[in-house]
């Protein structure tokens, strides 16, 4: 059944968000404050490649850091995607929520999104957030790994995106925001170690880790888990991102000199945030080329214990290329995708429940879960599901 969306961000995953849902015959708005990230859209969209479309595109230049401008533009919407920077993310959910339409959203925003459960609820709003590639899918298989396992001990998460060939002296570009780039590398990290909170630098800790598709990358410490600590009771909990070698020590180079700070200090009688200068620097070294090929990586491993007591290990493979006949890179289709297959299962009527949940508890729903699996999959993203017994438990 058709249904009319509204998007927040016409940015890579707004833009990809945008063509899915279409493709669904749904009606899509897009609002944006940037006119050309807008007419990139309406350019693809009317592209004799991309095929026909049974859906209708609407764009509407709109300032998205005003969150009554949201409220009063998504009322008519019978669903909202939100794809816009993290420092947007909170004020763009209370703005829906406030207009009680129902949500799916990636903005990683720094705050907590879960504190707004019980005002959702009152809107009768159904909101999913944190609903990417990681957090998004990450969390999905991590709340299906305590649905399968009677008892679960450990959970490991490994994420990535990274262009398919590296190139000095950063070796990395974004497909996303480069300043939510730069909080990944700054926020501190907490994950759980045998039942306790931990907190660590990111970029630290760095570790070799083998790929079949890539070959040796790096992992270094992220503060991914977010809602996983206070969702899923499992000892211990990890996420690393992965880059490849000596990226991480570049970033770290840049950080202890103080070029990540947010904190303004005067050069030449001129405040100015050395992170900022920064940002605006790497935007042209960070950018893709049109065509560059990128790819992804997710591995999601559970070790704990199944009904019958014996130790276990479930381990999820995500990997995934930029698709030239789209043009979408592989970081917008993942993440794009993973949201607007979390959108579906609202639209369908197989999510209803109103509040703000994130992807893992709605894991052991089974028909969500695999309505989001074979939503990826049709989409030529497959992630592959494999079970090992242990001959001991995971060490801590």
């Amino acid at each position: 059944m058709s249904a009319t969306v509204t998007i927040l961000g016409a940015g890579r995953i707004g833009h990809a968000m945008a063509l899915d849902m279409l493709a669904m015959g749904h009606d899509v708005t897009v609002l944006d404050a940037c006119d050309d990230s807008l007419e990139q859209l309406q350019s693809h969209h009317r592209r004799p490649a991309s095929g026909p479309s049974a859906g209708a595109l609407a764009v509407q230049r709109v300032d998205l850091s005003a969150p009554a401008a949201i409220t009063d533009h998504v009322r008519a919407a019978d669903l909202v995607l939100g794809a816009l920077p993290s420092h947007l993310g909170l004020a763009a959910l209370d703005a829906v929520i406030d207009a009680g339409r129902p949500y799916c959203d990636i903005s990683f925003m720094a705050e907590n999104p879960l504190t707004r459960h019980d005002r959702a609820r009152q809107r009768s709003a159904t909101v999913v957030v944190d609903c990417g590639v990681a957090p998004g899918l990450s969390n999905l298989l991590a709340g299906r790994a305590c649905a399968l396992l009677d008892r679960t001990d450990r959970i490991d998460i490994l994420v990535g995106g990274l262009p398919k060939i590296r190139r000095a002296p950063f070796e990395y570009k974004a497909g996303f925001s480069p300043d939510d780039v730069l909080e990944e590398y700054t926020r501190p990290v907490h994950r759980r170690t045998h039942g306790r909170i931990e907190v660590c630098d990111a970029l630290s800790e760095p570790e070799p880790v083998d790929f079949p598709e890539t070959g040796t990358l790096e992992a270094f410490n992220t503060d991914g888990l977010r809602s996983l600590l206070h969702t899923l009771d499992v000892p211990t909990m990890t996420e690393k991102t992965l880059r490849y070698p000596g990226h991480a020590a570049l970033m770290r180079t840049l950080r202890d000199i103080g070029l990540l700070s947010s904190e303004t200090e005067p050069i030449g009688g001129v405040p100015i945030a050395p992170r900022r200068v920064l940002r605006h620097l790497l935007e042209r070294h960070w950018r893709y080329e049109p065509g560059e090929a990128d790819l992804t990586l997710l591995r999601v491993r559970a070790a704990g214990r199944d009904a019958e007591g014996l130790p276990v290990t479930h381990q999820w493979d995500l990997y995934d290329e930029y698709d030239p006949a789209a043009d979408l890179s592989s970081m917008a289709r993942t993440t794009a995708f993973a949201c607007t297959a979390m959108a579906q299962t609202i639209l369908d009527g197989t999510l209803t429940a109103p509040g703000v949940r994130a992807p893992e508890q709605l894991a052991a729903d089974t028909a969500v879960h695999d309505a989001v699996i074979e939503h990826m999959r049709r989409r030529n993203i497959t992630i592959r599901h494999n079970t090992t017994p242990m001959l001991e438990p995971p060490p801590g």
